[in-house]
């Protein structure tokens, strides 16, 4: 369901004397290759945008023109942590992902009085935080940190794209896609890719259980490769 974000939870901090406040949020942590993104951002208090929210809700040319718009404005400021696949396999994608917020909220200039945060509290964390569930969909300043998050990723996966073109890293950014899924069959997994995620050591039984979600699809995506998979 569509909501429209606002400053709800901004302006009952600012009511206790907190002045400034960054939204923090991520991107891919459930892609099969690629790093994990996260953005931190502080938005100006009278800031306002009537189409600002959750990035996964828009069409991409608006999210990138949203993107444009945060980073040219001198107002806003806001920082990106990475943490690569590398990284990920190692620590796994959890802790991989808090570190990226805590590499993002670290590198802000002037470091906020307090975080939102998308999701559940992240531990450890330098800064005191408010964990809001949705928070991306709710909270200007947390959907202006998944924007920058999740043009910053994109725009990375298409770099690795030309990279590794048998991949199609710019259709489907690493996730797991029926697409993805083939590719990984066809040539196995590149230096990008998760290899602690089990649909990269076995992509073709992700493709079976995709197949019991979405039938047609995969019944297309077996004639296309050749590949035998189970009917749902």
């Amino acid at each position: 369901m569509y909501r429209r974000c606002g400053f709800r939870y901004e302006k009952k901090l600012r009511a206790t004397g907190v002045s400034r406040i960054a939204g923090i949020d991520e991107a891919g942590r459930g892609a099969l290759a690629g790093p994990v993104v996260a953005a931190a951002v502080v938005l100006p208090e009278k800031f306002r945008h009537r189409r600002l929210n959750d990035s996964k809700q828009l069409a991409p040319e608006l999210r990138e023109k949203i993107y444009c718009e945060l980073v040219a404005n001198p107002e806003v400021r806001w920082t990106v942590g990475v943490v690569d696949s590398i990284e990920i396999d190692r620590i796994n994608i959890l802790r991989a992902s808090h570190r990226a917020m805590r590499i993002a909220i670290t590198a802000l200039i002037e470091p906020p009085d307090h975080v939102l945060i998308d999701g559940l509290p992240v531990i450890p964390f330098p800064l005191p935080q408010t964990a809001i569930i949705d928070g991306d969909c709710i909270s200007l300043s947390i959907a202006a940190a998944s924007v920058i998050a999740k043009v910053t990723r994109d725009r990375m996966m298409r770099d690795f794209c030309a990279q590794f073109p048998q991949y199609s890293f710019s259709q489907h950014k690493g996730y797991g896609t029926e697409l993805h899924l083939l590719k990984l069959h066809e040539f196995g997994p590149c230096p990008i890719h998760r290899r602690s995620f089990e649909p990269v050591a076995q992509p073709l039984l992700a493709l079976e259980e995709l197949v019991k979600i979405s039938p047609s699809p995969a019944r297309r995506a077996r004639r296309e490769a050749g590949v035998s998979i189970p009917a749902a």
